[in-house]
């Protein structure tokens, strides 16, 4: 399938789909217009104006007052791509690079920018062919847009940097050799329009979100498999409980849970308790709150995706190129750190809710073995999940509190939204696995619950589950298992 890119509204959800179904895109008719059309104004503004335009005939951050002769514009630009690719730290994975690629061609495509055409043609080459620039986590500070690692992306078209193509990693210029493509010559402002913008922090953005909602889903479905292997109770999910405190998260996963534990057989058993521990009685709050934020940033993100946010912006209908800050990060910066927040809040009732699993309470034997003592059981999967929870506390601490001045004090102030982002991508991650982990032993506890049986949902989920992680009867090597259940959670659909 074939994805326009327009000025039509690009949803998360869409990418969502370009992404894993490896479509490719295009540029639409009006899209190429309006790319072309910028750029014949740039060219012709230079021409006209004797006036310097920061970053077309100037010199970039505190060089700004640096004046460019007409026949350095070009290595200006390509100077520019050079000096800016100083990033370092682990890769930037191949799918974050995608959706990178796809937000720039988005942005590029609105006509505000001055790039040329065949410019913005090569990054959609990269994207339909697989061309993965590599790019380094580290060196942005979310605030000149992500100079850093954007500049490792756009290297590439001048035949600069390193790309991975079809499993391998080699030096761009052997990759346009290969293809037959001849390397992009830069125009005035182009450098500045590859390398300004937020399209590293919005593409893990996306990212997160995209993730962040199968695994809302996978919370509800775990937890549902959880509360009915403890013998917990289905009152606190009743709808006039949460009417009176509407939240809509709650609300939805009060009603979600209720849906999932209907017709079990365990949750009909008369229980001679009254309440639950927090970490099941308190699931619609904590797991509704946690949506309830991911709805939020979603919205954000959805403005930012559907924007230009390069420097400066170039208004042929107004008549206007004007220097501005459309590429700071702090309006993604906040709420990157408030989704971490949300979802490192899934983890951590989750390993409440294993903490109680094992604890030997319930009917349940300790550590969920029936031998317990000459077996340890699933005691240490308790360990590891506190573990990965406590690491995750520390990476919610906020990026986009901080500030470092940098460009000699000309760019005084910056988001620190590249750090959120790279902060938010490790939280999702491990949310997952403490999720898995969950699984792992909600599944274990429900088997010891025969021969009742729990919902058709919960039910069904079980057996899926069984035919990748098997029932534990005597001691055995349990990594294998917890990264056989993270697989599960990426490999099973949701209802997300």
């Amino acid at each position: 399938m074939i994805h326009q890119i327009s000025a039509e509204h690009l949803t998360i959800e869409r990418i969502g789909q370009i992404i894993s179904n490896g479509w490719k895109i295009e540029l639409s008719d009006d899209a190429r217009s309006r790319i072309v059309r910028c750029r014949e104004y740039l060219d012709k503004k230079i021409a006209q104006t004797k006036s310097p335009i920061y970053g077309v005939t100037t010199g970039f951050g505190s060089l700004c007052n640096v004046s460019i002769g007409k026949d350095h514009l070009a290595q200006l630009q390509i100077n520019l791509m050079m000096s800016h690719a100083c990033g370092t730290g682990d890769r930037v994975p191949n799918e974050i690079v995608k959706i990178m690629l796809l937000l720039k061609v988005q942005s590029l495509s609105y006509g505000y920018s001055g790039c040329k055409l065949d410019t913005v043609e090569r990054l959609v080459d990269f994207f339909n062919n697989d061309v993965f620039p590599i790019v380094y986590m580290q060196g942005s500070l979310g605030a000149s847009g992500d100079l850093v690692p954007l500049a490792h992306l756009s290297l590439p078209l001048v035949g600069l940097g390193e790309v991975e193509y079809e499993g391998r990693v080699m030096p761009a210029a052997e990759l346009l050799q290969l293809k037959g493509w001849t390397p992009i010559q830069l125009a005035s402002k182009e450098g500045l329009a590859l390398l300004n913008g937020t399209q590293n922090m919005s593409a893990f953005a996306v990212w997160a979100l995209i993730n962040s909602r199968r695994l809302c889903d996978w919370a509800d479905r775990i937890a549902a498999m959880s509360l009915d292997a403890y013998c917990g109770l289905v009152e606190p999910f009743t709808d006039a409980v949460h009417l009176v405190r509407p939240h809509k998260g709650q609300l939805a996963t009060a009603r979600r849970m209720r849906q999932l534990l209907q017709g079990s057989q365990i949750g009909e058993k008369p229980k001679s308790y009254v309440q639950d521990p927090y970490s099941f009685r308190c699931i619609p709050q904590v797991h509704g709150a946690a949506r309830d934020t991911m709805d939020y940033v979603r919205s954000v993100i959805d403005v930012e995706i559907n924007s230009a946010t390069d420097n400066p912006t170039v208004c042929p209908d107004d008549d206007l190129i004007i220097s501005a800050g459309n590429f700071h990060g702090e309006p993604i910066a906040l709420p990157m750190d408030f989704l971490a927040i949300g979802m490192s809040e899934l983890a951590n009732i989750s390993e409440r809710r294993i903490y109680k699993l094992i604890s030997g309470t319930r009917g349940l034997p300790s550590f969920l073995v029936a031998n317990p003592g000459v077996n340890s059981g699933f005691m240490i999967t308790q360990y590891t999940a506190a573990s990965v929870v406590s690491l995750n506390k520390s990476l919610c601490t906020p990026s986009s509190v901080d500030s470092i001045p940098s460009s000699q004090g000309q760019e005084d102030h910056v988001s620190m939204g590249a750090n959120a982002a790279i902060k938010l991508y490790k939280v999702v991650l491990n949310t997952e696995r403490v999720l898995a982990i969950e699984l792992f032993n909600a599944a274990q506890a429900l088997d010891f619950r025969r021969p009742l049986k729990s919902s058709p949902a919960v039910e069904s989920l079980h057996e899926a589950y069984r035919h990748v992680v098997p029932f534990i009867v005597n001691d055995e090597v349990m990594y294998p298992h917890i990264a056989a259940s993270v697989q599960f959670l990426r490999e099973q659909p949701c209802d997300c």
